[in-house]
C-alpha cells in the first residue's frame, strides 16, 4: 500500500474531534484509507458501506445500533446516500462527546459540507483524499508516468496505458451517467458530457462561460451550475485571480484546470506518454500538473492564485503560505530556464519572498537575480517546507 500523507492529519484530528469527515472524488482510495486507520484508532471500530443492502439495511434504525456501540468509531462510507443521519449524529455526539466517534466518507463535497456544516458544525474535521500525488509515489514510478496517467490508483497502477484509458472512461461515463443522478441533481447527462469533452481546450486558459454557452448552446446558469457540480466533485478546479490595492488593471476571470492529468489526457485523446510531449495541449497539462501537485502536498494550509493584468504582466501562480509569505512561480515545460518579460514586471508588482521556475527535470540552481530555478520534486520535498520557515 502506497503511505498517504494525510494520515498524520487525520490520526491528530482523531485525538480532538468526535467526527472526521474524508472527503474525494470516487476510486480515489477512502475505503482503503479508512481501513487502514482502524487498526491506529485506539478503539474498536465498525465499517459500513450504504452501497452495501446489509450494511445499509444496519442503519433502518440508526439511534438503537448507534447507542449499542457508543465504544467504538463508526465509519459510515458513502455518507451522501443518507442525508438523515446528520441531525442524529450532532445529537449522540452533544449527549456523549469523545473524540473519534464518527468517520464519514464521501465523494460530494458540496454536498456533505452543506449538510454537516449545518448539522455538525464544531464536530467535525474534514479532510480532502486526492489522487496520488507525486511526492507520494515510490520512486521506481517516473514522474513522466504519473504525469501522463494521473494519480487515481487504479489507473496509475494499471498494466498497459489502454488500460489505464479504458479505467478513467469508466470512471468518468459512471459519473456523468449514474453519481450524478444520485446525489439529486436533475441533469441532461448528453449536456454534461458535452461540456466536459471541450473542457480539455480551456483547460489553462480563463474561463469564459458566455465563449462555453454559445459553444454548447446551453444557457450560462446552466454552464455555471455544471461547473459547480464538476467542481464539487473533485474533477476540475477553477484558479482566482489575486487582486490587491493597485491602479492597474487586472484580469477578474480565474482559470479553469482538469485536476488530474490522467482525466485531462483521457478527454483529450492523447494515447501515450511520447504523444503528449507533441500535443498541443502539453504546456497547458504540465501547468496543471504542477499547480495541482503542489496542491496535494501543502493540503489546504496555503492559499493559490494566478495573476496577470490586462497589460501582460503575469504570473502562473502565486503562493500565500500560512505564514504571510509569498511565493511567485512560473512553470515551464522546457528546461532553458527562460523567463518571460511579464513574469519579471509581476515581480515588481508583487513583491514576493521567494520566485521560482519549476521544471519537469534538470539542474537546482539559483541566478544572480534570485529566480531559483528547479525541477517540480524539489520543489515540492525542500522548498515548501522552505517556505512555511520564512
Amino acid at each position: 500500500m502506497i503511505q498517504r500523507t494525510v494520515v498524520h492529519q487525520i490520526l491528530r484530528d482523531a485525538e480532538y474531534f468526535p467526527v472526521l469527515g474524508i472527503l474525494g472524488p470516487r476510486q480515489v482510495g477512502k475505503t482503503t484509507l479508512a481501513k487502514a486507520l482502524q487498526p491506529l484508532l485506539g478503539k474498536e471500530s465498525i465499517y459500513l458501506d450504504l452501497e452495501l443492502e446489509d450494511d445499509a439495511r444496519l442503519l433502518e434504525q440508526p439511534t438503537r445500533f448507534f447507542q449499542q456501540h457508543t465504544d467504538k468509531c463508526i465509519i459510515i462510507d458513502e455518507v451522501q446516500r443518507a442525508p438523515h443521519l446528520f441531525a442524529l449524529l450532532r445529537a449522540l455526539v452533544d449527549q456523549q462527546r469523545e473524540p473519534a466517534r464518527f468517520m464519514l466518507l464521501g465523494s460530494a463535497s458540496p454536498w456533505l459540507m452543506r449538510f454537516s456544516s449545518e448539522s455538525l458544525a464544531g464536530r467535525i474535521a474534514y479532510t480532502e483524499l486526492t489522487p496520488f500525488s507525486l511526492a507520494e509515489i515510490p520512486q521506481e514510478i517516473p514522474q513522466e508516468i504519473h504525469w501522463f496517467r494521473g494519480g487515481f490508483p487504479d489507473a496509475l497502477l494499471a498494466p498497459t496505458d489502454e488500460l489505464c484509458s479504458r479505467w478513467l472512461e469508466n470512471l468518468l461515463r459512471t459519473f456523468i451517467e449514474r453519481d450524478v443522478r444520485l446525489l439529486g441533481y436533475e441533469l441532461a447527462p448528453a449536456a454534461l458530457s458535452r461540456l466536459v469533452s471541450v473542457l480539455p481546450s480551456v483547460h489553462g486558459n480563463l474561463l469564459n462561460i458566455s465563449d462555453l454557452s454559445r459553444t454548447l448552446g446551453v444557457s450560462q446558469p446552466t454552464i455555471k451550475n455544471y461547473l459547480d457540480i464538476l467542481e464539487g466533485a473533485f474533477l476540475i478546479d477553477r484558479l482566482q485571480p489575486y487582486f490587491q490595492n493597485t491602479t492597474k488593471r487586472l484580469v477578474k476571470s480565474p482559470k479553469l484546470y482538469i485536476r488530474d492529468s490522467g482525466m485531462l489526457h483521457r478527454l483529450a485523446n492523447i494515447a501515450s506518454g511520447e504523444t503528449l510531449h507533441r500535443h498541443v495541449i502539453a504546456g497547458a497539462s504540465w501547468e496543471g500538473y504542477v499547480i495541482e501537485q503542489i496542491r496535494r502536498h501543502t493540503l489546504l494550509r496555503w492559499q493559490y492564485f494566478f495573476y496577470r493584468t490586462q497589460k501582460g504582466a503575469e504570473a502562473d501562480l502565486l503562493l500565500l503560505a500560512p505564514n504571510g509569505k509569498k511565493a511567485l512561480i512560473e512553470i515551464k515545460l522546457s528546461g532553458s530556464g527562460s523567463t518571460s518579460r511579464g513574469f519579471f514586471e509581476t515581480k515588481t508588482d508583487l513583491q514576493p519572498d521567494f520566485q521560482y521556475l519549476i521544471t519537469p527535470d534538470g539542474r537546482n540552481y539559483q541566478r544572480d537575480d534570485g529566480l531559483h530555478i528547479l525541477p517540480l520534486r524539489d520543489f515540492l520535498l525542500s522548498e515548501i517546507s522552505r517556505i512555511e520557515r520564512g
